[in-house]
């Protein structure tokens, strides 16, 4: 089933009812969010830094080939879960999906997501230990998933130019790798106040 849009004013509520819920099985809940970017071989050229007197130069190159990045993370703990896919449909994000239910086999995923149509397809795979809630519409704001991809862009692409796209793909997964490795960045990029502010353990 596509997860029910309800508005983001409920998410203590909602994360209470579920640890409630998991909380006689003995089964701890994981808050995620998720998202999807694209990365591709047409870059945008940023600001960047020269000595004094000398003029900076960027490459530009307009190559319409991309590669997708699906990623969960945790603002508690500042867990990362990602993957690299070629396209982003319903059969590529139920992967996603089961990927992050084996990294976390004993604990309940309750995982925040916007109304893409491949998150709310008939067909979408959905794990047994997972349960997904939608993000307010038109609210990328809200989803703080958008800065570990502003993270990306500006530490590892920014005025790049890539041969080929698995020149994109390598770089994506050292980005990827690095932040997964870096937790406390990770929580400090996501973690909002009124998402860490949500009680994770039943009173």
């Amino acid at each position: 089933m596509p997860p029910p849009r309800r508005s983001l004013k409920k998410l203590p509520q909602i994360v209470e009812q579920e640890v409630t819920r998991q909380a006689p099985v003995g089964r701890p809940v994981r808050l995620m969010f998720q998202d999807e970017a694209r990365f591709g071989r047409i870059n945008d050229p940023r600001r960047c830094w020269a000595p004094r007197g000398f003029r900076p130069e960027a490459g530009m190159q307009i190559v319409r080939e991309y590669t997708y990045a699906f990623g969960a993370a945790s603002p508690h703990d500042g867990a990362l879960d990602t993957l690299v896919l070629p396209v982003v449909t319903a059969a590529a994000m139920s992967i996603f999906l089961a990927e992050v239910a084996r990294r976390h086999p004993e604990e309940f995923i309750l995982m925040f997501l916007d109304g893409a149509g491949w998150h709310r397809a008939n067909s979408l795979v959905i794990p047994e230990n997972m349960k997904l809630e939608a993000l307010p519409p038109y609210s990328p704001q809200l989803n703080p998933m958008e800065h570990i991809w502003d993270e990306v862009r500006e530490k590892w692409f920014a005025n790049e130019v890539f041969d080929s796209l698995d020149g994109i793909e390598d770089r994506l997964v050292e980005a990827l790798v690095a932040l997964k490795g870096n937790q406390d960045l990770v929580a400090s990029t996501t973690g909002f106040d009124w998402i860490i502010n949500c009680r994770l353990t039943a009173t």
